[in-house]
């Protein structure tokens, strides 16, 4: 008995011996990538969900299938994380790769920033020139490494051929900021740029005029359209959101079609009159189709105008500056809250032109002044 307690207290040393050299082995791998590198990848690792962990790593498509295979998802990430640290050390991981690997996990988690549309146009008259990607990427990067020493340039193609920007900027005197990059999306062929919100101010001529000048435009002006979601971004600014409108068909009579939708109706409110409702019905359907909304957070209204009297002597009389007012409406969906309002009886129908707009004007931001 006591040799054999012996022999386990042995063999439980020397795993003990073994662990920790493991451990000290592993810790001398993580030190052969670079310091920043590999900060880099850790934290990217820690802010994705695990129930995405694979998807990410697998359209990043650094690691193999089989790489791949040996990683733990159900482990605690801070382990995860070095574990991939390790695999990437194996592969000479470098910054651009982990940029890209950031780029995948922005496409994915598109809302989590607020983005900014941007419309370019060329001279009256001047043809479209032939779109290459591998010209427009190294004209794109030249432009801003010719203004700025410290700045990295990363490019992923993304599906129906739209190509994805990131930038990291530096200073004269600081390395690149991997940690607040800016975001581009530009579809080829269009005029049209997504840019989220970038927290250096300074950096934006600079971005556009890159962006003019490989896409072989003149001019870039921003559009008063934002939002967190870039889809309906890209859905406004194309006019893709009336597609399913015009691809619609029924067979269903206007009348059966309104009966069909008192059973989404709030059953509290009492519709007297049929034939109002049908036309209701009607009139939010010539404005708003029968199409899913574009998905717009909100929409913003500032209003300045000067007061106007017939009576002299009032309160405002004399007051020589506007007025000024700003409304914001915000929804989670806001356009199909705005289509909902008639329907429900909340709102008359139809409902005021500059709530019903935004699509057709590419704005959801407004400034209403005297004429």
């Amino acid at each position: 008995m006591l040799l054999d307690m012996g022999a386990h207290t042995c063999n439980s040393s020397a795993w003990e011996m073994d662990t920790g050299r493991s451990e000290v082995q592993a810790g001398l791998w993580a030190k052969k990538m670079d310091e920043n590198v590999a900060e880099f990848l850790r934290r990217i690792i820690l802010k994705i969900p695990l129930c995405k962990m694979k998807t990410i790593l697998e359209a990043w498509d650094f690691l193999s299938e089989d790489q791949l295979q040996t990683i733990n998802l159900k482990q605690r990430k801070e382990f995860l994380a070095q574990e991939v640290i390790l695999l990437c050390e194996d592969k000479c991981a470098s910054l651009d790769d982990m940029a890209l690997l950031d780029i995948v996990y922005t496409q994915l988690h598109q809302h989590q920033k607020l983005w900014n549309v941007f419309q370019m146009s060329k001279e009256p008259g001047e043809d479209v020139d032939l779109f290459d990607m591998e010209q427009f990427q190294r004209s794109f990067k030249s432009v801003l490494q010719r203004a700025l020493k410290n700045v990295t340039v990363s490019f992923r193609v993304y599906e129906k051929n739209s190509v994805w920007i990131r930038v990291a900027w530096g200073t004269p005197y600081s390395q690149p900021n991997q940690y607040k990059p800016t975001f581009v999306v530009y579809y080829p062929q269009t005029p049209y740029a997504f840019i989220s919100s970038s927290h250096l101010k300074s950096t934006v001529p600079l971005l556009h005029q890159a962006l003019k000048v490989a896409s072989k435009h003149q001019q870039i002006v921003q559009l008063d359209l934002r939002s967190r979601h870039l889809d309906s971004l890209k859905a406004i600014a194309f006019r893709e959101y009336n597609q399913t409108f015009e691809n619609y068909t029924s067979t269903m009579s206007l009348h059966e079609e309104s009966l069909g939708l008192e059973i989404n109706l709030n059953s509290k409110i009492v519709h007297e009159n049929t034939e109002e409702k049908v036309r209701i019905h009607r009139v939010t359907q010539e404005t708003f189709g029968a199409h899913p909304q574009p998905q717009l957070e909100f929409a913003q209204y500032e209003l300045e105008t000067k007061f106007k009297s017939d009576i002299a002597g009032g309160i405002l009389a004399d007051r020589k500056e506007p007025l000024r007012c700003l409304v914001k409406f915000s929804s989670p969906h806001l356009l199909e809250a705005l289509k909902s309002l008639a329907p429900a009886g909340i709102a008359d129908a139809p409902l005021s032109p500059l709530l019903t707009c935004i699509p057709s004007k590419k704005k959801n931001y407004f400034k209403i002044r005297d004429k």
